[in-house]
């Protein structure tokens, strides 16, 4: 092998490892400091995600994937729930609150619900546009994992179950 190309397959091993590094970096990212505002008028803010495994779902009542996958969100809550892990949905700023409200009470969400009225919240979790779109908080406060489209619950659950093992 001549000199430049062992230059160049060097230089590249250099950047994918680099480009690796970074990735671990960002998978333990802290969550953005945000403040939800929930359909009973409260507040949580993200510091308030700590201590719990939680699970921030960006969805939409008009998004049929979201609607889909609720069913096993409960499922994820209700499973988990009394072991330290919370569910946090949030709907998407063009989603009229009185849909929101009417399909939270029409299928008795166990979890706490916020509207994202401004795109604030889904801007500040990373310019979130595609729903569902969710996002895995470790006890630390720090996202482990995010999910575009609809989770393979079978994985969500493993991890679920060795974050809330965590100290």
């Amino acid at each position: 092998m001549n000199a430049k190309l062992k230059l160049a397959l060097g230089a590249a091993a250099i950047a994918v490892a680099g480009a690796a590094a970074v990735f671990v970096t960002t998978s333990s990212a802290a969550a953005p400091d945000s403040t939800f505002v929930l359909l009973d008028g409260s507040k949580r803010t993200t510091t308030d995600l700590k201590g719990k495994v939680t699970l921030v779902n960006f969805w939409a009542t008009s998004c049929v994937t979201c609607v889909a996958e609720m069913p096993k969100m409960v499922q994820t809550f209700n499973m988990y729930h009394a072991k330290g892990y919370d569910h946090l949905g949030v709907a998407m700023s063009y989603d009229p609150p009185s849909y929101v409200v009417s399909y939270t009470e029409t299928r008795k969400l166990p979890f706490q619900v916020a509207i994202d009225n401004t795109g604030s919240v889904a801007k500040a979790w990373g310019e979130v546009q595609l729903t569902p779109t969710s996002y895995l908080v470790n006890k630390k406060g720090e996202i482990v994992k995010r999910y575009v489209g609809e989770p393979d619950f079978d994985e969500l659950h493993r991890l679920i179950e060795k974050l809330l093992a965590e100290t």
